[in-house]
């Protein structure tokens, strides 16, 4: 026991010191390896925009309801489609902000009576005028809306409503109107003189003749000039507008292809084939596709002839007999087997008129009458039309269709809308003959309904698909999984990992990736892989990620930070300039001062060259090829009867004599006429150009690699 408490009396200190070091230490390791920092707190800036912050929480829940919008209408958000809505949102959050600046500079407002006008003049919003009609004459109810609008600014300003109607609708609106104002004063100031008019008419028709001597750089040998890295980088210093370059990172990464082998292949085909006898012995055929889990769903409708999307296979499906089956076929991705379940002709488009007596709101989905009453109504009218009452007088009294009430109740529809219409709507128009009239109850409430007109009938057939994906066995996968898993634990570095792909001849790809990029060339989307590479250290190896029926392993191979690049990594493309540049000043040193095009020519073993009509506007030469500062040389004024300085060109240093400046025949017409169409031209673009312009000299930073 003394032992004991003389080890506790010694080491009680220490013991403690490490606890509270490992502790700490756990702790700054877990705020170093989140975006929170117990220096600088959570970030929760997204970017800024000339030093305007966009905050993560307030974009975040514009990209939610964008999600929301896109999922109402029955569309499906992936990740592809989620960082498509980021990027085009960030784009427009820079556009608005850049703008908005703008506006506050010319004193640009959107006033409140702009906005009464915009909500409740003759052009309403769509949405409004849509939801807001006169029952009787069917035109926009303008009070009513106005009576919407108002009693949501008594709702409370978190209300879900109110923040829909005052973020999509009135924010849409005023972001719109004083952008329509902007661009219309942009426009206003286009002007296209004549002066400038008489000078592009000059310009297209001046031609140019000229004598010349080319010494190519092809004479002096590569090996004999040195291009060094100070050379690469002085020559991107001196043209950094087009080497500017944006972040981005490079990997390097290899593919282990998941993807169904013909083994996988014909296992599917064989299960399918089983199901053949079992499939013509189902007394009904939808029943059994539904069940049994087939990847084409059924459709209870006809498909004409004419409309069958099945290539090859068309003629044996549509020649079997009622209940028979054809099959298994491979259809794109699948193996199918065909089912004919009926067959009967058809009409390719139908005109019909109809006066819906509704149950519900199209809207809200509220009950505006009962099913007993609304049956009750429609039958009251088609006692009246069977009395002689004007249809379309009905129509326009009591049907709640607004979308045909004001037009008699009509429509036209094609056989491919089929799909698209009420089941029991779409049957009686497309089954019975022209001239038919019934009371017809859907989901929407009771119609009453008249075929007007059928017009080119063709064979139909109503086919019931039982089909089954060819997918990639757990064999398959599992396979393609423990290689890249093997691949990935003994590739821990870059030297290891472009080892390991030699050795198992593995092709190694390289990609360049910007840190709001969510695809990557020859991978597709892959927004998870490029977080990581941005989150990770270069020479870092990823674990396998799984995309698609591909298992990806990358490694983080270098950084380009946003600026000028360095010369030695831009070698392979700026080189061979920067020598010929090199080689141009060795030429231009030994001609010296001599502008004898005959003496060049002979001290260069080359001969004096003529070009005739050279044109003003193209820097293409013929004889010499793309040479834009001997095309501008040609028509120098300096140069008309003496020699140029020597031109470093892209192929050759150039010596040129103007031999003669002129015009061809004009066939322009009158000024007024060009000025229109140019400023109409003009205005086209300014406005988009205008913006690009603003961008450019923003200083715009973007976080979103640390959020999405």
């Amino acid at each position: 026991m003394s032992i004991i408490q003389q080890i506790r009396e010694r080491f009680a200190a220490v013991s403690i010191a490490v606890i509270a070091l490992s502790l700490i230490g756990f702790i700054l390791m877990d705020a170093l390896s989140s975006r929170t920092s117990l220096f600088s707190g959570n970030s929760t800036t997204l970017g800024k925009i000339n030093g305007e912050e966009i905050e993560y929480a307030a974009f975040s829940t514009k990209v939610e309801e964008m999600e929301n919008n896109y999922r109402s209408q029955g569309m499906e958000v992936n990740e592809e489609m989620r960082q498509q809505i980021i990027e085009m949102l960030w784009n427009n959050e820079v556009d608005e902000t850049l703008l908005t600046k703008e506006y506050n500079k010319l004193g640009l407002v959107f006033s409140s009576a702009d906005l009464n006008e915009a909500l409740y003049g003759e052009n309403p919003p769509p949405a409004l005028a849509q939801q807001f009609k006169d029952e009787k004459t069917g035109a926009y109810d303008a009070n009513a809306a106005r009576q919407f609008i108002n009693s949501l600014k008594k709702k409370k300003p978190n209300d879900q409503q109110r923040l829909y109607i005052e973020r999509n609708l009135i924010g849409y609106i005023v972001s719109n109107g004083l952008r329509t104002k902007y661009n219309t004063l942009l426009s206003g100031s286009v002007y296209y003189p004549k002066w400038l008019s008489d000078k592009d008419v000059a310009d297209q028709n001046s031609i140019a003749s000229i004598s010349y001597v080319a010494v190519p750089y092809a004479t002096i040998a590569d090996s004999t000039v040195q291009v060094t890295d100070a050379d690469l980088d002085a020559y991107i210093r001196a043209h950094k507008k087009e080497y500017k370059q944006d972040r981005s990172r490079s990997i390097s990464y290899v593919v282990f292809d998941a993807a169904p082998t013909a083994n996988d292949t014909a296992f599917i085909s064989n299960a399918v084939a089983q199901k053949k006898q079992e499939f013509i012995n189902a007394p009904d055929a939808a029943q059994y596709v539904n069940a049994n889990g087939s990847a084409v769903s059924y459709f209870d409708g006809y498909v004409l002839k004419s409309k069958m999307q099945i290539p090859v296979y068309s003629d044996s499906i549509q020649s079997l007999a009622v209940g028979s089956v054809f099959g298994p076929y491979l259809d794109g991705s699948n193996f199918v087997l065909a089912r004919m379940v009926e067959k009967r002709q058809l009409a390719d488009s139908v005109k019909c008129r109809h006066i819906l007596i509704g149950t519900k709101d199209a809207q809200t989905g509220a009950e505006i009458m009962s099913d007993s009453a609304a049956h009750k109504k429609a039958d009251s009218v088609a006692a009246a039309v069977a009395a002689g009452a004007d249809f379309k007088t009905l129509a326009a009294q009591f049907s709640t269709d607004p979308g045909s009430k004001d037009k008699g109740g009509e429509y036209d529809f094609s056989s491919q809308q089929f799909g698209s219409l009420a089941k029991p709507f779409a049957e009686f128009i497309f089954y019975n003959p022209a001239g038919t009239k019934r009371v017809v109850k859907t989901d929407f409430g009771w119609h009453y309904i008249e075929v007007m007109n059928q017009k080119n009938f063709e064979p139909a057939y109503k086919i019931a698909y039982y089909a089954k994906p060819v997918e990639p066995s757990d064999e398959t996968v599992n396979s393609a999984s423990t290689a890249a898993t093997q691949f990935a634990s003994q590739s821990r570095d870059v030297k290891s990992f472009d080892a390991n792909a030699q050795k198992q001849k593995l092709s190694a790809r390289v990609a360049d990736i910007k840190p709001n990029e969510f695809s990557i060339l020859g991978i597709g989307g892959a927004r998870r892989l490029i977080k990581w590479v941005y989150e990770s250290k270069i020479g870092a190896v990823s674990e396998p990620e799984n995309i698609g029926d591909k298992y990806i392993v990358a490694v983080v191979t270098g950084e380009k930070e946003e600026g000028l690049p360095a010369g030695k990594d831009m070698r392979l493309q700026i080189e061979g300039i920067v020598r010929n540049l090199k080689k141009a000043r060795q030429i231009i040193e030994k001609i010296g001062n001599n502008r004898d095009l005959n003496a060049i020519a002979t001290t260069f073993k080359t001969v004096v060259n003529r070009a005739d009509s050279i044109s003003f506007l193209s820097p293409f030469i013929p004889g010499i090829g793309q040479e834009a500062k001997v095309s501008g040389a040609a028509f120098d004024a300096k140069n008309k009867g003496r020699v140029s300085e020597p031109i470093a060109g892209n192929t050759a240093v150039f010596l040129v004599k103007n031999e003669s400046v002129g015009l061809k025949p004009s066939t322009e017409g009158d000024y007024q006429m060009r000025r229109v169409q140019m400023e109409q031209s003009m205005k086209g673009n300014f406005a988009y150009k205008f913006t690009e312009a603003l961008r450019k000299s923003a200083t715009i930073k973007d976080n979103r690699i640390n959020f999405y």
